[in-house]
């Protein structure tokens, strides 16, 4: 997963990831590649773009 620059910062999806991939950013949030595992194992779909209000998270 990734987070673009449509990220308005505002914190949502840092809690709900199951693996602490995310973290503030400079400018927004961001997704470390190494530790995200797109919630399998988890949940059916990835949370952080479930909660994302903006739309700024894709698959990577």
């Amino acid at each position: 997963m990734k987070i673009t620059d449509d990220c308005i910062a505002c914190g949502s999806c840092e809690p709900v990831c199951p693996v602490g991939a995310i973290s503030e950013g400079e400018e927004h949030y961001v997704i470390d590649p190494n530790v995200c595992v797109e919630c399998k194992g988890y949940y059916d779909e990835p949370q952080c773009a479930a909660a994302c209000p903006s739309d700024a998270i894709v698959k990577a």
